[in-house]
C-alpha cells in the first residue's frame, strides 16, 4: 500500500496506524527510513519487539503464570500422567504468550500476518515440549562436553539453567518466524 508521501507501507500490515508528522512511514524494504537517519527494516523492528516480548513472556508464563507446583514437578514423569502435566504447562504457558503477542502487536501496530505467529508460535510450543521432559537438556549437555554441569546442584543447577539457555535460544527463532514470514 502506497501513502500519501508515496512511501510503502508494510506488505503485510495488520493495522492502519497513522505517523506522528514529520515521520515516514516504514518500508518492509531495505533499508527503510527510521528516526535520526538511522536505517532499519521493518522485520529488523518487528523482530526485536517480538523477541522482546516473548522473552518477557518466557519469565511470566514459565515461572508465574504458566506452571503449577504439580505441572513443574511431573512433566517430565513417564506415562499419561507426566504428558498431562506437560501439556497443561505449555498450554498455559502459551496462553500467556499469545496475550502479551496480541496486545503488542495491537498497541504498537506491528505488521505481522496469522502465519507468522502460528508459525512462530507452533515452533515455541513444540520446543518448549520437548525441551520439558528434561532428558534431552541432559542429552545436549552430556554430548557438549558439559556432563558435570548437567549434575550441577550448587551452587547453580545447571540442568535449570541449561534448560533456560535452549528456551530463549528456541523463542529467538520463533521471533524470526514471527518476523519474516
Amino acid at each position: 500500500m502506497t501513502t500519501s508521501g508515496g512511501h510503502t507501507r508494510s506488505r503485510r500490515g495488520v493495522g492502519t496506524g497513522s505517523m506522528p508528522a514529520g515521520l515516514a512511514p516504514l518500508s518492509t524494504s531495505f533499508p527503510a527510513p527510521l528516526l535520526g537517519g538511522l536505517i532499519m527494516s521493518v522485520s529488523a523492528l518487528v523482530f526485536a519487539v517480538v523477541a522482546a516480548t516473548l522473552y518477557a513472556g518466557h519469565q511470566l508464563a514459565d515461572h508465574v503464570l504458566g506452571q503449577s507446583d504439580a505441572q513443574a514437578s511431573n512433566k517430565a514423569a513417564s506415562g499419561w500422567g507426566g504428558w498431562r502435566h506437560l501439556l497443561g504447562h505449555v498450554g498455559a504457558y502459551h496462553l500467556v504468550l499469545v496475550v502479551m503477542l496480541v496486545i503488542t502487536v495491537v498497541v504498537l501496530d506491528l505488521p505481522v500476518t496469522v502465519v507468522g505467529m502460528v508459525a512462530g508460535l507452533s515452533f515455541s510450543a513444540v520446543t518448549h515440549a520437548v525441551l520439558d521432559r528434561r532428558w534431552p537438556v541432559r542429552w545436549i549437555l552430556q554430548h557438549t562436553g558439559s556432563a558435570d554441569f548437567a549434575d550441577r546442584q550448587s551452587p547453580i543447577c545447571g540442568m535449570y539453567l541449561a534448560d533456560q539457555a535452549l528456551h530463549y535460544g528456541c523463542l529467538w527463532v520463533s521471533a524470526l518466524l514471527i518476523a519474516a514470514l
